[in-house]
C-alpha cells in the first residue's frame, strides 16, 4: 500500500513528526540556554527559551493530531486553546524580557564571551526545521488537513528565528561589534511577540493567519 494514501499510516507519520518536534525543541532549548548563559549571549539564550515555549505549542499540536485521527474533527478543543493561551502569554513575557535585557546590554556595551555556539545551533535548527516543514506539508496535503498544513507552515517562524540568531552570532564573530548580539535579541523579541499574538488568535478560533504565511500553504 502506498504510504501516502494510507490514512492510518499518514496519521502515524504525523504523530511521529509531532513527537520529534517536541523532543528536538527540548534538546535545542537546553543546549541553547546552557551555551547562552555560559557565553553571556542574549540572542542565543532567548532563542533557547523560545524553544521551550515551542514545546508547549507542539504538545497542543500532538494532542490535536491524536484527536483528529480518532474522530476527524479539526476544530480546537479546550485543551488546545488553553495550550495556545499559555504559549501566547509566555511569548509575550519572553519578548518583554528580551527587550529590557537588550536595552541594558546596549547601554552597557556588553560583549558576549563567544557566539560560535549560536552559529552552530542556528545552522542545525534551520536544517531540522526545513526537514519538518517539508514532511509535515507532505503529510498534510495527502490528508487534506488544513490543521497539519497550518502547523507545517507556522514552523517557518522557527526558521526566521534561527536566521536571526545565525546573522547576529556570525556578525559578532566576524566583526566583534558588541551591539550585534543585543540587536539580534531585539529581532527575536519582535518575532516572539508576533508568535504570541498568533497563538491568541488561534486560541480564539480564528483562521490561521500566521506571519509566516501559512495561508499560502493551504
Amino acid at each position: 500500500m502506498n504510504p501516502l494514501t494510507d490514512t492510518a499510516g499518514l496519521y502515524k507519520r504525523a504523530h511521529s513528526l509531532a513527537v520529534f518536534t517536541i523532543v528536538y525543541n527540548l534538546i535545542e532549548g537546553v543546549v541553547s540556554v546552557w551555551f547562552g548563559a555560559s557565553d553571556e549571549t542574549l540572542a542565543l539564550f532567548g532563542f533557547g527559551v523560545d524553544s521551550f515555549i515551542e514545546v508547549i505549542s507542539a504538545i497542543g499540536v500532538w494532542h490535536m493530531l491524536r484527536r483528529i485521527s480518532n474522530n476527524g474533527g479539526e476544530t480546537r478543543d479546550e485543551f488546545e486553546q488553553r495550550a495556545l493561551r499559555i504559549t501566547g502569554s509566555a511569548f509575550y513575557l519572553l519578548s518583554a524580557g528580551l527587550v529590557l535585557t537588550a536595552a541594558i546590554n546596549l547601554y552597557q556595551q556588553h560583549k558576549p564571551e563567544a557566539t560560535l555556539s549560536g552559529v552552530v545551533i542556528s545552522s542545525l535548527s534551520i536544517s531540522f526545521m526545513w526537514f519538518l516543514i517539508h514532511h509535515k506539508t507532505r503529510v498534510g496535503r495527502a490528508l487534506n488537513s488544513p490543521a497539519i498544513l497550518a502547523d507545517a507552515a507556522c514552523s517557518k517562524a522557527c526558521v526566521y528565528l534561527s536566521l536571526v540568531l545565525l546573522a547576529a552570532s556570525l556578525g559578532y564573530e566576524l566583526t566583534g561589534i558588541a551591539s550585534l548580539d543585543a540587536i539580534g535579541a531585539l529581532l527575536i523579541a519582535w518575532l516572539t511577540w508576533r508568535e504570541g499574538r498568533e497563538s491568541f488568535r488561534k486560541a480564539a478560533g480564528m483562521e490561521c493567519s500566521c506571519s509566516c504565511g501559512c495561508s499560502g500553504e493551504k
